[in-house]
């Protein structure tokens, strides 16, 4: 099976990564000259060739031909029973799901887990979005979050999760071993799985809107969260 990586960060990633192969790179003349393509096999193509094969413009004159992704296993993200992990819930938005994955990438976190259903899953927009950290975070996807959720407590890690009602983030002692739920745009941890968190803990809303980017606070929530990993 194959699939496409378009733009700079997700080939370069890729390729540095080196947990799929890369097995065709298309490249505008202007693109090709990057010095970390050296030693790979480029075939030029002009802008409008590159677009028809990466599916849109955002492709910054690079497209590559890649193995299907590599999911993680989920079970194996648990071993050990610390660290910090990140479990969307039904978030749909590839450039939230992009970002967020960004985001746990840096902030060190060990994996982040998807729904199989009702959810983005690692595509090229995600790939994109995520600026090539899917090539270096694993990612697992499981049938059901809440029964995920009860297998990380067996594990030892203690379930955080994201909701407008819950404690001030800021005030929370996190463990070594930690869970990050964010829930949908819009609808918010579903009540199963925000019944299996053991703290919901809320971001302040010091202006006028009423909610934060899933991804923004994501990333808030991450740093925040990230100093107790081990």
């Amino acid at each position: 099976m194959s699939a496409l990586l378009y733009g700079r960060n997700p080939v370069h990633e890729a390729l540095r990564a080196g947990r799929r192969p890369v097995r065709r790179v298309w490249a505008t003349s202007r693109a090709a000259r990057e010095p970390w393509l050296q030693g790979t096999r480029v075939e030029i193509v002009d802008a409008e060739e590159a677009a028809r094969r990466a599916g849109t413009d955002a492709h910054q004159g690079l497209v590559a031909e890649v193995g299907e992704y590599p999911y993680a296993d989920a079970a194996q993200l648990l071993a050990g029973g610390n660290g910090l992990l990140v479990v969307l819930d039904e978030v749909q938005d590839p450039q939230n799901v992009g970002a967020i994955a960004r985001s746990a990438e840096c902030a060190g976190a060990r994996g982040l887990v998807l729904p199989r259903h009702r959810s983005a899953e690692v595509t090229p927009a995600v790939c994109k979005a995520s600026a090539g950290a899917v090539e270096h975070l694993p990612i697992a996807r499981v049938r059901n979050v809440a029964d995920f959720l009860a297998d990380a407590k067996t594990a030892g890690f203690w379930v955080y999760g994201a909701a407008a009602d819950g404690v001030a983030y800021e005030a929370v002692d996190y463990g070594p071993g930690a869970v990050l739920v964010m829930g949908a745009e819009g609808k918010g941890l579903r009540p199963r799985v925000r019944g299996a968190c053991d703290v919901l803990v809320a971001l302040p809303l010091r202006g006028q809107m009423e909610s934060l980017n899933v991804s923004a606070a994501a990333a808030v929530l991450l740093y925040a969260i990230s100093p107790a990993k081990p």
